[in-house]
Order: C-alpha cells, then sequence, then structure tokens
C-alpha cells in the first residue's frame, strides 16, 4: 500500500484541475481514470458538440453572406469533415491536459474503493486522507419499448454523417444544440419534448423566442408530448410513437435520439466502503461535498446537484478550500442565436414571491450587432426594487454565453445594476453593450 495526500477517481473537469493545482503545490497526488484523459466533456460532451455548433454556424453564415455583398458558389457541406476536426480538436486538448498531469502520478485502470477507505486499482493500493470522486455521469434512456433503437449523446458524437431524418427525444440543452447542428446540415430535425417548452431550466421566454426561430429554420417541435415507444417499420425507417394533448401520434424517421438525462457513473466498491446514495442514485454529499465517509469527497455529475463541467471543477477547488460562490452559476445553449442565463428565472420569482422588475434591450437597437448582421436577440434582466441587486439575467443572441459572465461576475461580488451598467464605462461598439442598455 502507498500513501500519498490525494486520490483523484476520474480525470475530467472536476479531477484534473484539482489534482494539476494540488501537485504544483508540491502534494503527492495519485489520479485514476479507466478511460480516456479529459472526462465526458472532452471526449463525449461540450467539446466535440461547440466544435459541430460552430461548424452548423458558419453554414448559416454562409447562407446570409449576401447581405455583406459576398456571392457564395458551389459550397460544398461535409459532415465527415467537421466530425474528424471536431475529433482532431479533442486530441489537442487531451494532449494539454496530459501536459498539465505531469507532476501528478496518473494511474490508468478501474478504481475500487475498499472498506478500510484504500483504493484499489489492480494490483495496486494507495491511501489517502483526502479522496475526490469526480467519476461523472452517462446518458441514459426511456423505460420504453424500442429504446435499444434509439442513439444516446455519445452515440451522436462518434457519427461520421448524419441520417436523412432524426426524432430528439428531450427538448433540453442536449437535444437542442444536435437539433441545431442537424438541421444546419440538412437533416429533417423533429423534437418531442415532455415539457409545455423547451428547456425547462432556462426562463421561458428566451426558451419560447429560441423555439420559434428554430421552427422559422425548419426544426419541428411537439411539446407537452411523451414517448410511448419505438419501433422498427422497415429496413431503414423507425417509427417514434407517443402522446400528447392531441392524443396518440407517430413520427417516421431514420434515426432517434434519446437526450432524456444523465446518470451517475460510481466507482466499484462505493456503495460497500459506506458511501450513501440519494434515490436517484447519485452520490449524497454535503454542502461542502464530503460524502458519508469522511475521506471522500464528490465533485461535478456524479453528485447530481449541478450537472455542467465548470460546476465540478468549482466543487472540486472548493472542497481543497479556495472561496467560491457556487450561488451564481451561468449556463448556456450553444445554438444559433445562443442562450446563456444566470440566477433566477420569471417563474422562480413569481414561485419564491420575491419582488422583481423586468429591464429588456434588443440587439437590433445594438450598434455592433447590427453591423454584423446578427440582430435577433435581447437581454432580460430581473432585479429586485428594493435594494437594485441583480436577481437574474437571461440572454438571447450572438455571443450570449460571453456576455452573460459579465453578470455572474457582477452577482457573484453583489453589485448592484447601477454599479454593473451605469458606473462601469463600456467599449463602443461592442455587444456587450446590449447588458448596458438594458438599464438606460
Amino acid at each position: 500500500m502507498e500513501n500519498v495526500d490525494l486520490i483523484v477517481i476520474g480525470v475530467g473537469p472536476g479531477g484534473y484541475e484539482v489534482a494539476a493545482h494540488q501537485a504544483a503545490a508540491g502534494k503527492a497526488v495519485v489520479i485514476i481514470e479507466k478511460d480516456l484523459v479529459g472526462g465526458t466533456c472532452l471526449n463525449r460532451g461540450c467539446i466535440p458538440t461547440k466544435c459541430l455548433c460552430a461548424g452548423a454556424s458558419l453554414i448559416e453564415r454562409i447562407h446570409n453572406a449576401n447581405d455583406f455583398g459576398v456571392t457564395v458558389e458551389n459550397v460544398n457541406i461535409s459532415y465527415k469533415t467537421a466530425y474528424e476536426r471536431s475529433r482532431q480538436v479533442v486530441d489537442n486538448l487531451r494532449a494539454g491536459i496530459d501536459m498539465s498531469l505531469a507532476k501528478c502520478r496518473v494511474v490508468h485502470g478501474e478504481a475500487c474503493i475498499q472498506p478500510d477507505k484504500t483504493v484499489r486499482v489492480g494490483d495496486q493500493v494507495f491511501k489517502a486522507p483526502m479522496n475526490i470522486i469526480a467519476t461523472g455521469s452517462a446518458p441514459v434512456k426511456l423505460n420504453i419499448p424500442g429504446a435499444d433503437l434509439a442513439m444516446t449523446s455519445d452515440d451522436f458524437l462518434l457519427l461520421e454523417k448524419l441520417p436523412e431524418s432524426l426524432v430528439i427525444i428531450g427538448g433540453g440543452v442536449i437535444g437542442l444544440e444536435f437539433a441545431f447542428v442537424a438541421n444546419a446540415y440538412g437533416v429533417d430535425v423533429t423534437v418531442v419534448e415532455y415539457c409545455k417548452e423547451i428547456l425547462p431550466p432556462f426562463d421561458a421566454e428566451v426558451a419560447k423566442r429560441l423555439r420559434l426561430l428554430m421552427t422559422e429554420k425548419g426544426v419541428k417541435f411537439i411539446t407537452s408530448a411523451s414517448a410511448t415507444a419505438i419501433d422498427k417499420s422497415d429496413e431503414d425507417t423507425l417509427t417514434v410513437h407517443y402522446t400528447d394533448k392531441k392524443g396518440d401520434g407517430v413520427i417516421h424517421t431514420r434515426s432517434v435520439l434519446m437526450a432524456v438525462g444523465r446518470k451517475a457513473v460510481l466507482p466499484h466498491g462505493a456503495e460497500s466502503a459506506g458511501i450513501e446514495l440519494t434515490p436517484k442514485g447519485f452520490i449524497m454529499t454535503n454542502d461542502d461535498f464530503q460524502t458519508s465517509v469522511p475521506e471522500f469527497f464528490a465533485v461535478g455529475d456524479c453528485n447530481g446537484k449541478f450537472m455542467l463541467a465548470h460546476v465540478a471543477t468549482a466543487q472540486s477547488m472548493a472542497v481543497i478550500g479556495q472561496d467560491i460562490n457556487l450561488n451564481v452559476v451561468p449556463s448556456a445553449v450553444f445554438t444559433h442565436p445562443e442562450l446563456a442565463g444566470v440566477g433566477l428565472t420569471t417563474q422562480q420569482c413569481k414561485d419564491l414571491n420575491i419582488p422583481f422588475e423586468t429591464k429588456k434591450s434588443l440587439y437590433r437597437a445594438n450598434g455592433k450587432a447590427t453591423a454584423d448582421g446578427c440582430t435577433d436577440g435581447f437581454v432580460k434582466l430581473l432585479i429586485n426594487p428594493t435594494d437594485n441587486s441583480i436577481l437574474g439575467c437571461h440572454i438571447m443572441g450572438e455571443h450570449a454565453s460571453d456576455i452573460i459572465q459579465q453578470v455572474a461576475i457582477a452577482m457573484a461580488n453583489n453589485l448592484t445594476v447601477q454599479q454593473l451598467c451605469v458606473r462601469t464605462v463600456f467599449g463602443h461598439p461592442t455587444l456587450s453593450e446590449v447588458l448596458k442598455n438594458t438599464c438606460c
């Protein structure tokens, strides 16, 4: 048995940054990974998806090139090339992570937590006073007949050729980003969503506006609908059965993608070692991300608190004592235009009986947006009228994922809306001015 200062199980965002940080501080760190370095985000999630979204956005810009006096002829769109580029980007970034872990001992294999609080990997046994479980999550499928006929997000990202038609079950972030990509590359896309609006965690107003824009581009949506079965009509056709407020319906398609959520990936031996799980199968932790076994902490998707890569990193850094405001978490959808949000939504303010005022500004009133030809969008700020604190911000528009960070910084540091939008000088002409104009 080898004694070390820190054991990290999982080399995703919740694992490699904290491991590299602690190793740089002189700690003896062992990091264990059974698969590829980089975790879900790099290999089967954020990064390859954003590569494909970037290609889809470029296609949309090419379609609008005439507005800028650019005539584009004989445009050849190759999804296989876009796929190959995404894999190259992933490989390059993975090499960078390998370099960042140069001071760590990286052990490749299946980690197994032992009842004596050691961690075994094959014939090797390690023990540490602090252990961080950062094993991530995996996609799930609905428990319906024919579910095995559907792809998951992992499967979609391995496609070198897209189908002629695609039904996506689930209108959340993953489903919407894949719908955007597939539609841009010429696929006939239908999204089936259980809730009455797509993107349930987001503010309903921005979600509705995105749905209308995507509908204009040819994506079909069936909301307030439950997929009930999938069967094979013939060699090349699948049939999705669903129920909505109008009754029973069917959709014939070449392929089906399920994007209905994710489940925790647990290290072997976790439950036997006394690590308790939530009713949904995630690792139960306290507010400090400590499990029922005090020497073990769980961060990121495996604890189910907030399933975003940047949250996994933040949680792991909080475990080692960094002062991070985990109550302010921005999130984004990389469609075109983008969606982004932070803080409370309009409905949450109403549900919590929190007084609020709404302020809005439109992209089409912004000089940079007009010059760039990206006038679809708006910023919506929710403000507490009693103290002018910012309750939330929701954006649909170009670079929404970047602009939202300004609001997140303000909220995390308890700045008022005046301090953010009035006392601060904004560059001109910039898209960030759409945020300033929200308060004028």
